[in-house]
């Protein structure tokens, strides 16, 4: 059996048994835990109430977070010549066409964390769709990664612009922010994609929506949320 360290069994005992917590209180609450040496990113986990056998359940969208994340993303953009310079300027790590399509698909690795693609792209990129798919990582366009707007497109997703999708076990994660934002902007950031969260619920949902919601830190532990 993993035991855990000093400063989360500290941060831990901090943590009210059967409380959960409002947004604002549960920020405070993570700042003053034990903390590592390092700035660690605030982490928003929802369990939703959706059934994953059903194609129409499945949660994603894209929304613009007010304070952004404090992370430069790496993005790969898969477009013809005449829109790679606009993408390499607008500071995509990775920029490519048929070449990209090839290499991910004889390699299957994907050292990106973002896909963008011109319209004009995705039916070269069915080779590699499920490969991509099974990472999250195919564009599409509820999340607005299908675009001839290449640079707008990156400059927003390294300013505030964030994917979220649900994952096999009808679970969203997603990182708000880091930990040294201060507490009003981590708060906007993550009533912003909460509300954006509700306005993705599938019409065939039944029963309780969003069943749990826990806020932490990368090494921290979670902290309930009253939503």
């Amino acid at each position: 059996m993993s035991k855990t360290g000093k400063k989360y069994q500290s941060a831990s005992s901090q943590i009210e048994a059967g409380r959960r917590y409002s947004i604002k209180d549960a920020i405070e609450l993570l700042k003053k835990m034990p903390q590592p040496k390092f700035d660690q990113s605030v982490e928003l986990h929802l369990k939703l109430g959706i059934d994953m056998t059903q194609a129409n359940q499945q949660v994603r969208g894209s929304v613009m977070l007010p304070y952004g994340t404090g992370k430069v993303k790496k993005i790969a953009v898969f477009c013809g010549e005449e829109k790679a310079k606009e993408a390499k300027e607008a500071g995509a790590s990775l920029v490519g066409g048929e070449e990209l399509i090839k290499q991910i698909g004889q390699t299957g690795k994907c050292d990106f964390e973002v896909a963008i693609a011109t319209p004009e792209m995705m039916k070269k990129m069915a080779s590699i769709a499920k490969i991509l798919g099974q990472k999250g990582l195919m564009p599409n366009p509820k999340t607005e990664t299908i675009t001839n707007d290449i640079g707008k497109t990156i400059k927003e997703m390294n300013t505030g612009k964030i994917n979220y999708r649900v994952d096999d076990s009808g679970n969203i994660h997603q990182i708000v922010g880091k930990l040294s934002f201060d507490t009003e902007k981590l708060q906007k950031n993550i009533e912003v994609l909460l509300e954006a969260i509700k306005h993705a619920k599938p019409s065939g949902v039944k029963g309780t929506y969003i069943r749990n919601v826990v806020l932490t830190t990368t090494m921290g532990p979670g902290v309930p949320l009253a939503i």
